[in-house]
């Protein structure tokens, strides 16, 4: 009889310890999937020598980041744009390395070439020996501004418009309109074109005409990066960063009380890197993401 009651008191006592384990377990599965609090921390900033940076692209295959500054007024032909180019540690390694621009904004690299929007015009740039080989004329823009490429062609936004153009085969037409205060400009692997208007971020379909809503919240963004399929980065030009995952928002940087901006950012994804232009402090300065 004893010896039943011991038995039955050492099933009871391991069941116990065995059940413990497992809800100990199951809590250490759940906390291991919980997504973490995302944050960027600043890794490094330049002098104060990029004259109103406004876009910042990385270039993978030469490791080196392009930085377009407008230098005088964003909406005049004045001659004085710049780009410049920089290394991933934040090194200035040409400061003038295309000169005779007037504002230069949005980048995008195809191939051998660099192309920047510049008021009303999209400018061509080999990347060889740093000149410009040709200018493409917009018919009625006004204020030409991101610019992206699905790796056929290159497309741009006219935020002055509402209007999305596409350079193809030497010549430039409009395949997007009507999108009210549109900026920020990506494609993701696929080639599906992703868009930052007033309306918030959206994904475009060339085909039908229609924009699908991805997260409403941040309206009137600027520069745009596609991590993967269901996360981004998206940009205001006043001071705000934020990661939209699965279509909804968080805040990861905010820099309007330094009055220092967040135009059209790019991220170096090996180093997690975000490479934010901050236009009127005149400097680029990278923070690292942790999400």
């Amino acid at each position: 009889m004893k010896s039943t009651f011991s038995l039955l008191l050492l099933a009871a006592v391991l069941f116990s310890c065995s059940g413990e384990t497992e809800n100990q377990e199951a809590a250490e599965a759940n906390a291991t999937e919980a997504p973490r609090n995302p944050t960027l921390t600043k890794a490094w900033e330049t002098d104060t020598v990029m004259t109103t940076a406004e876009s910042t692209l990385y270039d993978k295959d030469a490791n080196i980041i392009y930085v377009s500054n407008i230098q005088g007024n964003h909406s005049e032909k004045d001659g004085k744009g710049y780009i410049s180019r920089m290394g991933p540690d934040g090194s200035v390694a040409e400061l003038n390395w295309v000169t005779g621009l007037n504002a230069p904004k949005g980048l995008a690299k195809m191939n051998d070439k660099l192309y920047v929007t510049d008021i009303d015009e999209l400018v061509e740039i080999s990347i060889a020996d740093s000149s410009i080989t040709n200018r493409y004329p917009v018919q009625g823009a006004t204020f030409l501004n991101d610019a992206a490429t699905d790796g056929k062609k290159v497309y741009f936004t006219d935020s002055g418009t509402g209007k999305v153009h596409v350079l193809e085969n030497g010549s430039v037409n409009t395949v997007a309109e009507g999108m009210e205060g549109i900026n920020g400009l990506a494609f993701n692997e696929a080639g599906e074109m992703f868009i930052l208007d007033g309306k918030g971020l959206r994904k475009y379909n060339m085909q039908n005409k229609t924009a699908e809503p991805v997260n409403e919240t941040v309206t009137g963004g600027d520069g745009l990066v596609i991590i993967d399929d269901s996360t981004y980065i998206a940009s205001r030009w006043q001071g705000e960063i934020y990661l939209v995952r699965n279509g909804k928002e968080q805040l990861l940087l905010d820099t309007k009380g330094e009055e220092s901006n967040t135009a059209d950012i790019d991220y170096i994804e090996e180093e997690k890197l975000v490479l934010v232009p901050t236009f009127q402090k005149n400097k680029v300065v990278a923070y690292k993401l942790d999400y």
